[in-house]
């Protein structure tokens, strides 16, 4: 080891240590505040040509569902069916996509979901 250890370290009074936590408390912080905007905002998505319309919040919760009544076909039930799954999960994936999107720009592009992040 050099004399006199290193140099700017926490122990010789540099503040790395104390300046890196603060960023990482802010980072913690901006991403709490994204989190809860994201999740009040809304995505909808449509299937079968318009036919079905589904909304979804940032907390991947069903707020309307929206069916044409041309949708309506009593012997083709399943049809209908398809296209609501379909409508829902296309908006659930708007929702992630959107908050994926945003973390990646506040975290600078690091994957932090091994911090349950």
């Amino acid at each position: 080891m050099a004399k006199g250890g290193f140099k700017g370290g926490p122990m010789r009074g540099g503040g790395g240590g104390a300046n890196m936590m603060r960023q990482a408390q802010k980072m913690q912080e901006d991403m709490l505040k994204m989190q809860s905007e994201m999740e009040e905002r809304t995505y909808s998505a449509a299937s079968g040509g318009g036919a079905v319309t589904a909304t979804v919040s940032g907390k991947h919760e069903l707020l309307s569902l929206e069916i044409s009544p041309d949708a309506v076909d009593p012997e083709d039930v399943d049809m209908l069916t398809d296209m609501v799954v379909a409508a829902v999960n296309e908006a659930l994936r708007a929702a992630d996509k959107a908050m994926s999107e945003n973390m990646s720009k506040l975290t600078g592009g690091i994957d932090l979901s091994g911090f349950g992040l």
